[in-house]
């Protein structure tokens, strides 16, 4: 006797209703097989993999890439240098999501069949995205930070160093906490020098009102 549509309908329910209980208890493959294949699958693609380079891939690549993500950043502090690795390894990871996907087409004669597939690379691509530029956010933060602190304390540094001078005492940036060498801040404070006699002659020059005639 065939089955009814209701029939259908209920057996439907039940078999989704089993499965969300089960699921609801759930924690993983448990056994070994079970997750060996559940390690193979993260290492298939190596974007949730502990390791940002795959067996596969070409380790000097990934230094080279590595490095030029140091070299634009120049993290000078650990959390910087923590910042930079997170960026240059999610880049890695983002850039490896189209040569997986064209590795799929190229191996099924089936497009449809790959939408499951797909749409799992899809939000692997949106999670690294949101990823990369957090980290991007946060280590542009606290470069700006740092720059600003570095800017206050040079422009310190030069005045008290032009105080010593004109009373012609000696000093040096470490006496009062300073980790510029004496070299560096002789040049910020020649350099201001230059900066503010430039700045008195465009005044002169440009914007200073005329002097109004004398009359006999």
């Amino acid at each position: 006797m065939s089955a009814t549509p209701n029939t259908s309908r209920a057996a439907i329910n039940r078999a989704n209703g089993a499965n969300r209980r089960n699921s609801r208890h759930s924690t993983g493959p448990h056994t070994e097989s079970g997750k060996q294949r559940s390690s193979l699958n993260a290492l298939r693609h190596g974007l949730t993999a502990a390791s940002a380079v795959l067996p596969s891939e070409d380790q000097a690549a990934f230094d080279a890439h590595r490095h030029s993500f140091f070299d634009e950043y120049k993290p000078a502090t650990p959390t910087e240098t923590q910042l930079t690795q997170e960026l240059a390894e999610t880049a890695w990871r983002l850039n490896r999501i189209p040569l997986l996907e064209a590795e799929l087409f190229s191996q099924t004669p089936n497009p449809e069949s790959l939408i499951p597939q797909l749409a799992t690379l899809g939000l692997h691509y949106s999670r690294l995205s949101r990823q990369f530029q957090k980290a991007v956010d946060h280590l542009r933060e606290i470069q700006a930070d740092r720059a600003e602190r570095q800017r206050r304390d040079l422009k310190d540094a030069a005045a008290i160093l032009e105080l010593h001078k004109h009373k012609g005492l000696p000093w040096e940036p470490a006496d009062d906490g300073f980790v510029f060498s004496k070299e560096f801040v002789e040049r910020v404070a020649q350099h201001k020098k230059h900066l503010n006699a430039s700045r008195h002659i465009e005044y002169v020059l440009f914007h200073m009102p005329p002097t109004p005639a004398l009359t006999s």
